[in-house]
């Protein structure tokens, strides 16, 4: 192979492998998005010429003949995270000078699935980015045939899909490792609903580290995401009898699966005299902006959903240019430490 084939064979992999940045940040070069540093810039785009690197001809051609709009399904309620990725996303599609043609659903049957798809289809959009708040989702999307790249934003690491999401599992082991650092063996869990993926992928990370210390893992309190299902989730570990004072196996901490449900855990527990974090410690998930100004400030998980939205933008552009992608972001959760939790009582 000559020097000007290898050439012309080059990937946005490649270019990314000689800049030494990743395969994001080149398609953020390439299509002119905004959070590239100006030396970063410059490499990539040393590197573009070095490899005389090009989108591939299909690539080029897809682009030509449709009309820089991307489709964007959102599915299940309108919760925070979902609609903040949404924000973020489709904020880079602007810069990007891309349309975002939006159908959101609350229910994920086929029919439903296959009739959105269908609309977004006949817009002649560029690619299809699903937010998939429950495994019905992919289950849905996964037998229709849609002509046009598909990246869903999802925990599951199902194959099939090229699909990106904050590390949801790492997200659940830290938050536990965090309580268990500050000398708590009962660690009680507040999961969201079992169909979510995100939700299932928490429990994991919550029994991993205890499984780690040795600790044994209770079953899991199940709540759908709101404060009013935190609140009687709450209730219910107020009367259990391993929160009181002398218990041979207390529970002296709650891991909750959002911040939401955490919000209705401590107004709970605070209803019948149990202080927080003098009497529990109580961690969130999410780090919604009331978090730190609940009472106490809640210490929780930060995901930065906004970032998450631009990065499956940029990833979606380098699938939509070389038609493969491999290997998809899982960018970490931050844990911030707040007064919600505390060592246990003595």
């Amino acid at each position: 192979m000559s020097i000007d084939d290898r050439a012309r064979a080059a990937t946005i992999f490649d270019v990314a492998r000689l800049a030494g940045v990743s395969h994001q940040t080149v398609s953020r070069v390439l299509n002119d998005l905004p959070n590239v540093r100006p030396a970063t810039r410059v490499r990539v785009e040393d590197a573009i010429k070095q490899l005389r690197y090009r989108p591939s001809p299909a690539a080029r051609a897809l682009v030509t003949r449709r009309s820089r709009t991307i489709g964007l399904i959102t599915t299940g309620n309108p919760d925070y995270g979902p609609s903040s990725i949404l924000l973020g996303f489709t904020e880079a599609a602007r810069h990007a000078r891309y349309l975002v043609s939006i159908s959101s659903m609350l229910e994920t049957d086929v029919a439903s699935m296959r009739a959105a798809v269908e609309l977004l289809l006949s817009q002649n959009v560029e690619a299809i980015v699903l937010i998939a708040a429950h495994r019905g989702a992919l289950e849905a999307i996964q037998g229709i045939d849609l002509g046009v790249p598909l990246l869903a934003v999802e925990s599951s690491g199902r194959v099939g899909f090229h699909s990106v999401s904050i590390d949801q599992f790492r997200g659940g082991y830290d938050a536990t490792c965090h309580l268990i650092s500050l000398g708590h063996r009962g660690i009680v869990h507040v999961a969201g609903p079992e169909d979510s993926m995100d939700a299932t992928e928490r429990v994991r990370g919550w029994q991993a580290a205890l499984a780690e210390h040795a600790l044994v893992a209770r079953e899991p309190l199940v709540g759908d995401w709101s404060p009013a299902s935190g609140f009687r989730l709450g209730l219910e570990l107020a009367d259990d009898p391993a929160l009181a004072a002398g218990s041979d196996a207390p529970i002296t901490a709650v891991f909750s699966a959002n911040d939401q449900m955490a919000l209705g855990v401590m107004h709970a527990l605070g209803t019948r005299g149990i202080r927080v974090p003098q009497d529990v410690s109580v961690m969130g998930f999410d780090d919604i902006p009331e978090a730190e100004h609940f009472t106490p400030p809640l210490s929780t998980v930060r995901q930065d959903f906004g970032e998450l939205g631009r990065t499956v933008m940029s990833t979606l552009l380098a699938v939509i240019q070389d038609g493969s992608l491999e290997e998809a972001p899982h960018p970490l959760a931050q844990l911030v430490e707040r007064e919600s939790t505390a060592a246990p009582r003595e």
